[in-house]
């Protein structure tokens, strides 16, 4: 109970600066956002509808979950040079609940930029299922958690070099984000690349989300996607409670 009780303080210690200052969230949408109006007219025939928006629009939901919770360490490494995080280490809470409120805390701007997103394409014939978006936002969900806590942990690691958290950040990001079919469909690539878009989590994930989004409820999509989710968080949680334990 009182990792629970601990956890609770800190999501809600970080939950409360976003909720003071949305902008913040918004923000981290304009390259997911710009992504969405440059690459998706580019795209006319793209989906199994014919509908470029129904292909494109779920693969920048995941691409905005994937660059806030990537970039969200950087908090943490404001607050190391501060002298913050030492104050919250010598304080009576868990270790454990440090980093999982951090990580649950991803979670809320994830649906706030996933409803600002889905809400600027509808206009313009992008077809949401509500049964199917939810869905997707829960498995999303899982996945911010174990992206978060990665994050943080890359922050730990990095305390002392800054430069190094955004050079592995930027080294991972972008060949995640390309392999996993965002931008461009993998399936006509060689041969190496679809291989190693199969080793890329992100890429169960997209394809759950696009059949969610489009109310495609294929048990095989679905289950390979969450299975992916939950393995990101539990490798995440995992590896970010251990670096919190070591943290100093």
């Amino acid at each position: 109970m009182s990792v629970l009780t601990d956890t609770s303080t800190v999501f809600n210690r970080e939950l409360r600066p976003v909720l003071r200052d949305p902008f913040s969230v918004i923000f981290s949408m304009i390259q997911p956002l710009i992504f969405l109006g440059l690459f998706a007219p580019l795209l006319p025939d793209a989906g199994a509808d014919g509908s470029a928006l129904q292909w494109f629009v779920p693969g920048i939901v995941v691409m905005s979950c994937l660059f806030s919770t990537s970039f969200t360490g950087s908090n943490l490494l404001f607050e190391i040079q501060t002298g913050a995080h030492e104050r919250m280490l010598v304080t009576p809470l868990s270790r454990p609940a440090l980093i999982i409120g951090r990580a649950l805390k991803e979670a809320v701007p994830l649906v706030i930029q996933t409803a600002i997103i889905v809400g600027a394409c509808v206009p313009f014939g992008f077809d949401v299922h509500l049964g199917g978006a939810t869905l997707g936002l829960l498995m999303l969900a899982i996945m911010a958690v174990g992206l978060g806590a990665l994050s943080y942990t890359l922050a730990l690691a990095s305390k002392n070099t800054e430069w190094l958290f955004w050079t592995v950040q930027q080294t991972v990001l972008f060949p995640l984000l390309l392999l996993a079919g965002i931008l461009l469909p993998v399936d006509d690539g060689p041969g190496w690349l679809r291989t190693m878009a199969q080793f890329n989590p992100l890429s169960y994930v997209v394809d759950a989300e696009r059949a969610l989004f489009s109310g495609d409820y294929a048990a095989d999509t679905v289950t390979a996607g969450f299975t992916a989710a939950v393995v990101v968080a539990a490798v995440g949680l995992v590896v970010g409670t251990r670096a919190m334990r070591n943290s100093s």
